[in-house]
């Protein structure tokens, strides 16, 4: 339940409370606004942390690698975009060691070591799931 008071007579004064706040009598902090000084200086450094280690040494365009299954010798090939930051046009996360993503077609959560080419995926099912340890051929 969600209870409505106003406070001060401006739209800016309505404080939404869930009733059991209500009802234990919790006191209401209103947040005070940042000057745009102090505003600025918070956004100049969450853009500089931001930028940290994101670039770094990571190659621009795309590169197309092939993986292959050790065990039963099936290949395929995956395309890494490093600007838009995807694998197979799927979102990824890319650092200097690895490079992760999601299929949501086989609901597998993939990760390549970016040095040795390891490629591990990993399957979850209500029966536990399992891992695949594949290997993809990285140009040096």
């Amino acid at each position: 339940m969600l209870f409505i008071a106003k406070i001060g007579g401006g739209p800016q004064g309505v404080i939404k409370m869930s009733a059991t706040a209500y009802e234990q009598g919790t006191t209401l902090r209103r947040w005070r606004p940042v000057s745009r000084g102090t505003a600025f200086l918070l956004a100049m450094l969450a853009g500089a942390m931001a930028g940290q280690g994101v670039t770094a040494q990571t190659p621009a365009g795309n590169r197309v690698i092939t993986c292959s299954n050790p065990a039963s010798g099936a290949s395929w090939q995956i395309s890494i975009d490093f600007e838009r930051r995807t694998v197979d046009s799927y979102a990824a996360t890319i650092s200097d060691s690895t490079i992760a993503w999601n299929d949501p077609r086989d609901l597998g959560h993939y990760t390549l070591d970016r040095k040795s080419g390891n490629l591990t995926v990993v399957i979850a099912s209500s029966t536990g799931g399992y891992f695949i340890h594949d290997q993809c051929k990285l140009d040096k």
